[in-house]
């Protein structure tokens, strides 16, 4: 059973209901190794080989640099002003869905303000919820909770935080936390 952020109890999602898969990556994660995507794309990869889920992927109208060190810079002052830095696709119509997987890394903490700007602009009340992250050490931060707050109304289902420098590793993980929750 999952919770929402009232404390109810709500069922297991229909695993032949529609799910869509909601997520923003940065393309080399927290080092500037050799990986080609962003550790939460490797975890949306595996969500959608187990789910068959549709993908929609968060693009920055002002893309975030490739330095980590200013990438993080310029989230620090995103959070702290509060911004809603602007989305350059398309927003994607969740009405036809009955899951939406919502995965980002976190950042000081929480979801980037890119994913609060989706959030913002897109009602997911009354779907099942479920957040992902990776992450280099603070788990889920909280974006549960942010999750739950933003979509009362929502079944929101326990979500997972999977560290960035193993996700490339972590499909047997992932594949248990979805059996857990139903898919």
């Amino acid at each position: 059973m999952s919770r929402t952020n009232q404390g109810k109890s709500k069922q297991r999602p229909k695993k032949n209901g529609k799910v869509l898969i909601v997520y923003f990556s940065r393309k080399k994660g927290v080092s500037d190794g050799p990986l080609k995507i962003g550790h939460t794309k490797v975890v949306a990869d595996f969500i959608q080989q187990r789910t068959g889920a549709d993908e929609y992927e968060i693009k920055a109208a002002n893309p975030y640099p490739k330095s980590f060190k200013a990438t993080a810079d310029r989230a620090q002052q995103e959070q702290t002003d509060d911004a809603r830095p602007k989305i350059k696709n398309k927003l994607p119509n969740v009405k036809k869905y009955d899951t939406v997987f919502l995965g980002a890394p976190v950042w000081w903490s929480e979801y980037p303000m890119i994913v609060r700007t989706f959030m913002d602009a897109v009602d997911l009340n009354g779907k099942n919820v479920v957040p992902f992250t990776t992450h280099k050490g603070s788990g889920m931060g909280s974006a549960q909770n942010q999750v739950e707050k933003q979509y009362p109304d929502a079944n929101v289902l326990e979500g997972i935080g999977i560290e960035g420098e193993q996700a490339e590793n972590s499909q047997k993980e992932v594949d248990q936390w979805l059996s857990k929750i139903g898919y």
